[in-house]
């Protein structure tokens, strides 16, 4: 280990941190590691110092204020200081922040991150060199906001087996489909609103189309069941194919619709999926409202424990990074380090035809004799047993909401196909899957 890795002894030395960008989150970081200094020295066991803060732009409006002498651009040149024992990266995305971050642990610093998508892409490179580095590399803030999950599944309840995760993991599309549900709006008039009141983006793609809880997905999913995950192995569904009627039918079965992040453990290999799904009311998780975030555990031990709180933010994420960051401070003064990647079961990740779900399906059919025992062959055909029917009359058409029984999506899937080629269906108008009960 060179000169420049080896750990400051304890006792009178400073804890030194470079922060990587200054937005929404950085800027709350830069704050609390001001106002609560005395709070971080008491936990760490030494002063908490500030070093630098790596910014696009030296002139651009910040939330916060920073002293001139400590903002850069030259964001390499601060990770590869041989005095910074901590870096925090909250700048996201895939590159610059993996190159940095890999520079960061070689030239011996400990890495906190809020880098979802960066994880979920490239967890495994980060985590085998933090290892060879002998340096940490924590990430509670990656899932959730401020909602300690990460820390519970790694550490809590390492002595348990967890079975299931199921959670709402964006609080963009939570606040979307509550709007759907309480006051009856569209989606695009929800989105807009969301958009208004700053819970969206002007491009909403990476929450609406589910690309954000896919990765978060992915990183609940490889904690939970000691297994690397990435989000090329989680199913991903949006939101934006979610009608006013789709809504009206969940709440007529006593259920909400929200969009999951589900992970399972199956025979012994992983299921992971991100869609919007019906939830019974009685469900904890239907009870999460506008952009609130929860997370669902399963484990055999334990039971059932949900985790609840802003998902989001900047004050939130903000207090999950200084949470690690105390962590990691302690690690590096006492020469110790925590916990790292475990994916000693090697698990294989099963593809979505593999999962289990049910089905809600919505039909237009002819309305004359025999549609609905039609309709029951092509389920029992791939068999998919049905759990309840109700047929609604419309002069010459008629519409079958049809819920099974669980099954492999692929059977349902292939149900549903059959069911578009049949001459007495007018259109499948509408398959959403059913989550959250027992059968």
């Amino acid at each position: 280990m060179s000169e420049s890795r080896q750990a400051r002894p304890p006792g009178g030395e400073r804890l030194r941190v470079a922060v990587l960008g200054c937005g929404s989150v950085g800027s709350q970081v830069v704050r609390l590691l001001e106002e609560q200094s005395d709070d971080l020295r008491a936990r760490v066991g030494a002063p908490v110092e500030l070093v630098g803060v790596a910014v696009r732009r030296l002139d651009a409006a910040r939330e916060v204020e920073v002293p001139a002498d400590l903002l850069t651009t030259d964001a390499m040149g601060l990770v590869t200081r041989g005095d910074v024992d901590v870096v925090v990266e909250v700048i996201g995305g895939i590159e610059p922040a993996r190159s940095l971050i890999l520079a960061a642990l070689d030239h011996g610093a400990s890495v906190v991150t809020a880098n979802k998508a960066l994880l979920a892409e490239d967890g495994p490179t980060l985590f085998e060199a933090a290892a060879k580095a002998g340096r940490d590399l924590y990430y509670e803030a990656a899932v959730a906001g401020a909602i300690p999950i990460l820390r519970p599944l790694r550490e809590s309840l390492a002595g348990d087996k967890v079975t299931r995760v199921l959670g709402i993991v964006n609080g963009t599309t939570n606040f979307i489909l509550d709007k759907m549900d309480t006051l009856g709006s569209g989606f695009s008039e929800a989105l807009e609103e969301a958009q208004e009141l700053g819970y969206a983006e002007a491009d909403p793609t990476a929450d609406v189309e589910g690309f954000d809880a896919a990765a978060k997905a992915a990183i609940l999913a490889s904690l939970a069941f000691h297994s690397r995950v990435t989000a090329a192995d989680v199913h991903r569904e949006g939101i934006s194919e979610v009608t006013a009627a789709d809504v009206a039918s969940a709440r007529d079965m006593g259920c909400v619709v929200k969009l999951l992040a589900i992970c399972e453990l199956k025979d012994g290999a992983v299921t992971a999926r991100v869609h919007p799904a019906m939830i019974p009311r009685s469900h904890p998780l239907a009870s999460v409202r506008e952009a609130y975030n929860a997370v669902f555990v399963e484990s055999e031990a334990a039971g059932q424990l949900m985790f609840y709180g802003p998902g989001a933010g900047g004050s939130p994420t903000a207090s999950a990074v200084l949470g690690d960051l105390v962590t990691v401070g302690r690690n590096r003064l006492a020469d110790t380090l925590g916990v790292g990647e475990s994916a000693y079961a090697d698990r294989r990740v099963l593809p979505m035809g593999e999962a289990l779900t049910r089905y809600h399906v919505a039909i237009d059919v002819e309305d004359r004799a025999g549609v609905l025992a039609a309709v029951a062959t092509a389920f029992a055909e791939h068999d998919v047993s049905i759990q309840t029917v109700r047929q609604d009359g419309r002069g010459d058409d008629a519409q079958l909401v049809v819920v099974s029984h669980r099954a492999t999506d692929a059977q349902l899937s292939a149900t549903v196909a059959t069911l578009e080629q049949m001459d007495i269906v007018r259109e499948v108008t509408s398959v959403m899957r059913v989550e959250g009960e027992t059968e």
